[in-house]
């Protein structure tokens, strides 16, 4: 692993330099852009002038001489030049030669002046969201919360829920901490004193409950499991509720020669178990179904179980039942979809767990044995024994070494609450809560030597780099591993660092990474919210399949990171991971069961992202396809030009079909962009939406049209490429590797500083894209280029940073 990219001024300029003078030419880059600079008056300034400003842009004052001033104008250039957007195809074109001696001229200008001039940006104090709250407390206590239920959203910038500058603070949140806070510690710690309450879980109407489900017992189908925290030893009442149909009364208890079996169990053993459905229930249920309702919802609740503090996996299911509707040719992937009718297989609509009722203490957790290392045996051994308690968790929770000043606090609040309370455990409880809100535990601070200039770069510390490093890949606090290096200063040597970098990536926390950055970058977190086809068109649609999407889209991505493959493998994968449900959805044979495996595609239409269902469906109305959808999203993560902001007042897709007779997606768009003022922005999206036109609103795919139209989909990329369907868009993406992968870095690099691209990063994504093309793209060296960067291992002093803006390619 190398030292940091940018840390001094000659050396880094010189190598990039060299770079660009052997590769197109033996001239100084400033002598290239003076020669070629006639090309912005041929090519450019007819449209990018001070009239007509075409994009916001106009080139028509600029000199060669003030590129580095102009930096935010010259890197949005390049990105439009290296895509072939600029100029557009339609207009006289640049020789090739000319073109690339200019581009890598302007490149390495901008890249020596970065290094002669080392900027790592100024980070603001950074709140800890929701996830790396939630993360946090996992790993300090083993509890695990539902930060959706007890925080408010964190909103975003720039793509990402983690940047700094808009993860503000209200007194509204304080207040919620702090509720938060008091909540966590009764978890940790247990509360024989609980009042009972009830909580439910909900399933959705659209979850499929006729097959087994993962992580029930095996030979049972449907239903849900829970992991439930349990404050204290007590007795506990728990109950499922079935379905509830519009007019007719539960769904399932009608229509059955023999009643199903609902069970519930607790860790894998069955606690308790109802019969529902059969002749009797079938006719209560004519008769009278809200009276109905009542003598099931009692059969289907259990009396008081006595269940131990902590947490445990609860289960509500059905025994299994073989057996093959006859009614119809082939049985539906979805359950149902009437909303009415009160027979067919039983469904959960919610599960509840209510207590505690007679608790009769606390058992051993691992949330306790974590936390009370040592218990006094008198009161005297009490403070002694609590600072030792909060030293342990406060290292942890606050990142660093602690001293007395960090620990006055929480043992003030121990004392209060020991005295008022009368006994040791509450006063622990009331310590912890006070870590939980302290701004050391909430915000990631870092810190500027006293006498260092305003503007200064300077190296974060080794304590501040771990922090970095750690919610970068985890989203969460420094391990024991981690922090001891950075307490020890090891952190300085760079096989040190790589070690932890490659460590970390194979941990299993690793998976916030994952789900964190692709549920951002690629939006796998809308799929829920955007993704509800038409059920008349697409009945077998059903929630599974849809965590299913997430789930193969996720599974890739850590395939490519942890294998050490190359990012250019999320384009040209020939393989996917799928579970039963997913497999048939994509005509996959073999495949049986919930579990995931990765299997080999036989299509090459369906190879990496281009083929998931997660993309296709994301991309897609809730009826047809959507070519603008698919091009916009590719041109914004893919290639990260994401397309100007659409006028206020567009006409409907479906204003342009034809009145008289069926009409493709694609004829419409061609009757659309007939409009000049629209025709600007989707000559470039269409063709990379039509390319994937044969896979339709839910990813399946389709030679024709409902309607019987054949499929269209050739289109010509802005830069001249023809294409006709997924496979040889495929390859043009990944002929130009540097484009997809300059993506993946910029997102990535985004997401690690937790704070929008400044022109000055620029030049630092450009030498990791070098680094990584050596080692083939691998996913892994670029995350290793980003921590070795010098905007990851260093911070400038605030001050007079006006000259710094934002690249607004970036910010979506």
């Amino acid at each position: 692993m190398r030292r940091s990219i940018y840390l001094g001024a000659g050396g880094g300029a010189a190598a990039v330099a060299a770079v660009a003078l052997v590769v197109y030419t033996q001239r100084s880059p400033d002598a290239v852009l003076h020669e070629r600079w006639a090309m912005i008056d041929r090519y450019c300034v007819d449209c990018h002038n001070d009239a007509e400003l075409t994009g916001g842009v106009s080139l028509q004052r600029l000199k060669p001489e003030n590129v580095v001033a102009d930096a935010r104008i010259w890197e949005a250039a390049l990105r439009k030049l290296r895509l072939g957007m600029m100029p557009p195809r339609e207009e006289p074109q640049p020789e090739p030669e000319a073109r690339e001696s200019f581009v890598a001229a302007l490149e390495a200008t901008l890249d020596a002046a970065a290094a002669a001039r080392p900027h790592a940006g100024a980070q603001s104090v950074h709140r800890l969201n929701r996830a790396e709250y939630a993360n946090t407390v996992r790993d300090l206590f083993g509890v695990e919360i539902d930060v959706a239920e007890l925080l408010p959203s964190d909103g975003g910038d720039f793509g990402f829920d983690n940047i700094a500058s808009v993860l503000t603070t209200s007194p509204l949140l304080l207040e919620r901490y702090l509720t938060v806070a008091l909540r966590i510690a009764d978890a940790a710690i247990g509360d024989v004193q609980a009042a009972p309450t009830a909580a439910t879980y909900k399933i959705g109407v659209e979850v499929t409950q006729n097959q087994y489900m993962e992580g029930l017992p095996l030979g049972t189908r449907g239903g849900t499991i829970v992991r439930h925290h349990f404050p204290a030893d007590a007795e506990y009442v728990l109950s499922g509720r079935l379905l509830n149909t519009v007019a007719e009364g539960y769904a399932g208890v009608e229509g059955h020669d023999e009643p199903h079996e609902f069970v519930i169990t607790i860790d894998g053993e069955q606690v308790f178990s109802a019969l529902i459905g059969g002749p009797e229930d079938h006719a209560e249920n004519a008769r009278d179904f809200l009276a109905s309702r009542a003598v099931i919802d009692e059969r289907m609740t259990s009396p008081r179980l006595t269940v131990t503090a902590g947490p445990h996996e609860v289960g509500f299911t059905w025994v299994e039942r073989p057996g093959v509707e006859q009614s119809v040719w082939q049985p539906p992937l979805r359950a149902t979809q009437e909303a009415h009718n009160p027979s067919g297989l039983p469904r959960l609509e919610s599960a509840s767990i209510e207590g505690p009722y007679d608790a009769t203490g606390v058992s051993p957790t691992p949330s306790r044995q974590r936390i009370l290392i040592c218990q006094p045996q008198s009161q005297t051994d009490e403070p002694a024994c609590a600072e030792r308690i909060f030293s342990a968790l406060a290292k942890h929770a606050f990142r660093r070494p602690v001293d007395a000043e960090d620990l006055a606090p929480p043992l003030e609040f121990f004392a209060q609450a020991r005295e008022e309370e009368g006994n040791f455990e509450a006063g622990i409880k009331a310590g912890i809560a006070r870590i939980l809100v302290s701004p050391s535990f909430l915000y990631r601070s870092e810190h500027d030597p006293a006498d260092l200039a305003a503007g200064s770069t300077h190296r974060v510390s080794d304590l501040e780099l771990a922090s970095r490093l750690s919610f970068f890949l985890w989203s969460s606090i420094p391990d024991d591993e981690l922090l001891d290096a950075a307490i020890d200063g090891r952190l300085q040597s760079a096989s040190v660092l790589e070690a932890q970098v490659r460590r970390m990536i194979a941990d299993p926390r690793a998976d916030s990474l994952v789900e964190n950055f692709t549920g951002q970058w690629l939006q796998l977190r809308n799929l829920e919210q955007r993704v509800v086809p038409d059920l008349l068109l697409f009945p077998d649609f059903d929630d599974n399949l849809r965590k299913a999407f997430r789930r193969e889209t996720e599974l890739l991505f850590a395939e490519v990171l942890r294998s050490d493959r190359s990012v250019l493998e999320l384009l040209t994968a020939n393989y996917t991971f799928v579970n039963e449900r997913l497999a048939r959805h994509y005509g996959i044979p073999g495949v049986s069961g919930p579990r995931f495996r990765r299997v080999e595609h036989d299509d090459p239409n369906r190879y990496g992202l281009l083929g998931h269902g997660s993309i296709l469906s994301l991309t897609s109305a809730a009826s047809r396809t959507s070519p603008i959808i698919r091009g916009k999203f590719l041109m914004a993560n893919f290639l990260n030009s994401p397309p100007p902001i659409p006028p206020a007042v567009v006409p409907a897709l479906e204003d342009s079909a034809p009145k008289d007779r069926p009409s493709t997606v694609r004829e419409q768009l061609e009757r659309h962009r007939a409009n000049p003022n629209c025709a600007v922005c989707h000559r470039t999206l269409d063709p990379l939406g039509f390319a994937l036109e044969n896979f339709d609103a839910v990813g399946q795919w389709q030679d024709q049209t409902v309607d019987g139209l054949p499929i269209d989909a050739a289109g010509v990329l802005a830069d001249g490429t023809a294409v006709d369907g997924p496979q040889e868009l495929r390859a043009a993406l990944t002929a130009k590797p540097e484009v997809f992968a300059g993506a993946v870095t910029e997102k990535l690099l985004i997401y690690a500083l937790g704070r929008g691209l400044e022109p000055s990063d620029m030049p630092v994504v450009r030498s990791i894209l070098r680094n990584a093309a050596k080692d083939e793209y691998r996913l892994t060296a670029i995350v290793l280029g980003i921590v070795d960067s010098l905007p990851f291992q260093m911070r400038s002093k605030p001050g007079d940073l006006s000259d710094l803006q934002s690249i607004a390619q970036t910010k979506e």
